[in-house]
């Protein structure tokens, strides 16, 4: 179904296309927007960001919590109104078939997920309903999503997502090898606002706008894995250090919980997620899904890839576990070679984990 935000009427404003379609990719000038999300030179972030394509659905009854706690990879029993999490719906081989941003408020348990997402994600979890005591709604059309660096005080009566990234969730795990004390997704707080559809334009009246490249350029700087760019049809939760924040390793059983306990107890993951920083000397970005080689072969794909207000051109990118960290390496685009320098996020030895040293415990910041 073809959306278009009505803030897309703005003036300045160009439409993104791909996984973004139907909001604006930026209103002119993308590098301004993105200082205004993050703030710089000692001025607060002030701009939201129109995420409102994507998907909401929600789940109510008794049985709602439970239910969920059955089916995903994430602990829910314990999840009180305002509590944020994350949670993975896998396969029985354990790859990554949906990615859901999840809060409840008491009576509705929230799922955001993207745009792709929500149909699908409606239609099996009312297949998996049976008897229990929940109902499953697609009211992605009745909601729109604002997203921002820091709490909005006028939005306080409006449902708000926080992102525990990269912060690790009791039960979760960290497959970095950095002191996680300095982990950049620690630079990067980020907030989704539940805002009813009709009120969205009124919402942002009096606010700077940010296009999705710019909060793009700050989820790619932090680190953070998205779902229909990082991931695809073979992604397990181990190469994107995703068991961090979405996965409970102590919960019961669940589909493709015993591909998530074997690689993480007896196996490395086949793939690492990596950090680029491209060379920015051509003045044009490789599109995502590029390939990235290595002495000449193809090692992995650039998946997410973004212009950073400081940075300048980087990417994300799952590449063989077996390449060599210290290793330059090359993303190619219609023939044009671009150089990068990686920066290892999941580390090669990652799993096993009677060797690997356990990730920090830490609340998100408030």
């Amino acid at each position: 179904m073809t959306y278009s935000s009505s803030l897309l009427a703005r003036h300045g404003a160009v439409a993104s296309g791909g996984l973004d379609a139907g909001v604006a990719a930026h209103y002119g000038d993308p590098m301004k927007e993105q200082r205004e999300l993050a703030g710089y030179a000692g001025k607060p972030a002030s701009a939201v960001v129109d995420l409102s394509h994507r998907g909401v659905v929600t789940v109510t009854g008794t049985d709602r919590l439970s239910w969920l706690n059955s089916l995903s990879s994430q602990q829910l029993t314990q999840l009180t109104p305002g509590m944020s999490t994350e949670l993975l719906l896998l396969s029985i081989a354990g790859r990554i078939e949906y990615d859901a941003r999840v809060l409840d408020d008491g009576a509705t348990t929230w799922l955001i997920v993207e745009h792709d997402e929500a149909p699908a994600l409606a239609e099996w979890l009312d297949k998996m309903r049976f008897m229990l005591r929940v109902e499953v709604a697609d009211v992605s059309a009745d909601w729109a999503v604002l997203g921002s660096t820091v709490v909005i005080e006028d939005f306080s009566e409006h449902l708000c997502w926080q992102d525990p990234w990269p912060h690790v969730s009791p039960g979760g795990y960290a497959y970095t090898q950095i002191d996680e004390s300095s982990h950049p997704g620690l630079d990067r707080t980020w907030f989704e606002y539940l805002i009813p559809a009709a009120e969205l334009e009124s919402a942002v009246a009096h606010r700077p706008l940010a296009g999705v490249w710019a909060s793009e350029a700050l989820r790619v700087a932090a680190w953070r894995p998205r779902w229909g760019a990082d991931m695809d049809d073979k992604s397990i939760p181990h190469e994107l250090d995703l068991l961090r924040t979405a996965v409970h390793l102590a919960k019961g059983c669940y589909k493709g919980q015993e591909t998530v306990a074997r690689v993480h107890n007896l196996g490395h993951p086949p793939r690492r997620l990596v950090f680029l920083q491209l060379d920015g000397s051509q003045h044009t970005l490789p599109a995502a899904r590029s390939s990235v080689e290595a002495d000449g072969r193809v090692i992995g794909t650039a998946t997410s890839v973004a212009q950073h207000y400081e940075m300048g051109p980087i990417a994300l990118a799952v590449i063989k576990r077996s390449v060599d960290p210290d290793a330059v390496l090359t993303v190619l685009d219609d023939g044009e070679a671009y150089v990068a320098n990686q920066e290892v996020i999941v580390a090669p030895d990652a799993g096993q984990a009677v060797g690997r040293a356990k990730g920090f415990l830490r609340p998100p910041r408030q």
